[in-house]
């Protein structure tokens, strides 16, 4: 076999905020529904369906000295270290989020310069031709950053790309929406590089799809539910999680088998399924649909690796911080070798799914 460039992962990184927030947290909440009127339900009843329903028993929130483009510089640097290369070599800075720096008590969209242009600042990165931009593309922002490093690498205009992913909801989540008890803080951070093999090795291939004739309301910006709330003029984070959870369930299965046979994988060869951490039990009636698909009945014990039970749905940041804690053996009962395949998968606001498989 000819030898060839692949797209390699060597170093990975990760910001977990020290704050934690448990689901008792929200019992002070005053919770409404989409119509303005304050749900009957008690908040120990609304806390402990929302447990069932998503997993999630508490999550991590930034202080509020910090944003987004800081938290990104965090896992920036601990990919770095972890790739042990020099910053200047950097081809690319790809930065995937959805806010911008939205500040504690302001919540205008702060963009400009880039939030790729800060970090790059931060990082005291002087090479001109290390070129940074954003990536807003949902929650499958970092994977489809990936994809594109992909791109560069194997069309020879980049050795090194940073792709990070990183937001923080815990800004732009209504205080008086059931759903902002999803909701968390983080980035993940991962330096892609070329690497010559005569074995296929790194990315094997990808695939992505946007759906958004019908489905580009599925998240959105809106006001607060609650009526005469204080901020009146604040939009925050929105979405239609019944109909959400149905069309992952309906696509993000096949999408991951489309990226399997694409690279001449079959789903019995995959060692580990890390997927976007959105809400537990969605991830778990995925990944059944996923083994349906292929009629196979028994699910390998440990397959899709899971944080969303303490850490949440950061958005962009779920997978590569996923990720992180896999590569440093953070995760227990989870192990990778080299030689493993993985298959990444992220479905998000668009609505956008995107996958890709790996070899390590």
């Amino acid at each position: 076999m000819n030898s060839a460039y692949y797209s390699v992962i060597t170093g990975t990184g990760s910001y977990i905020p020290s704050k934690r927030v448990t689901n008792e947290d929200f019992l002070k909440n005053e919770f409404y529904d989409t119509d303005g009127k304050k749900l009957e339900k008690t908040n120990q009843e609304i806390i402990d369906k929302f447990l069932e329903i998503t997993t999630i028993a508490e999550r991590r929130h930034v202080t509020d000295n910090l944003v987004t483009s800081d938290i990104s510089y965090f896992a920036a640097l601990d990919a770095i270290e972890s790739a042990n290369i020099d910053r200047e070599e950097l081809d690319y800075i790809i930065v995937a989020h959805n806010f911008g720096d939205v500040q504690k008590d302001n919540k205008q969209l702060d963009i400009v310069p880039s939030i790729a242009a800060r970090v790059k600042h931060k990082l005291e990165i002087k090479n001109p031709f290390t070129v940074a931009y954003d990536l807003p593309f949902g929650c499958p922002g970092w994977l489809q950053g990936i994809i594109q490093a992909d791109y560069f690498i194997k069309s020879g205009d980049a050795k090194k790309v940073l792709v990070i992913g990183a937001d923080i909801l815990s800004r732009v989540s209504d205080p008086h929406d059931r759903d902002s008890m999803l909701y968390s803080d983080g980035a993940g951070a991962t330096v892609m590089e070329a690497r010559k093999s005569d074995d296929p090795i790194g990315i094997l291939g990808h695939k992505a799809r946007s759906d958004t004739f019908l489905y580009s309301r599925m998240l959105y910006m809106g006001k607060s539910y609650k009526p005469d709330n204080e901020n009146k003029d604040d939009f925050f984070l929105k979405m239609n999680g019944r109909k959400l959870y149905q069309y992952a369930l309906e696509n993000v299965p096949q999408s991951i088998k489309n990226c399997l046979e694409k690279s001449n994988i079959h789903l019995k060869d995959i060692k580990k399924l890390l997927i976007h951490q959105a809400n537990g039990k969605m991830d778990s009636a995925i990944l059944k649909r996923l083994y349906s698909l292929y009629d196979m009945v028994d699910i390998p014990e440990n397959v899709m690796p899971m944080t969303i039970s303490w850490l949440g749905n950061s958005s962009v940041a779920t997978v590569p911080t996923l990720l992180d804690l896999l590569l440093k053996d953070k995760l227990e009962a989870h192990e990778v070798n080299k030689g493993d395949i993985l298959v990444f998968a992220s479905v998000g606001a668009g609505m956008n799914i995107n996958v890709m498989t790996y070899r390590m």
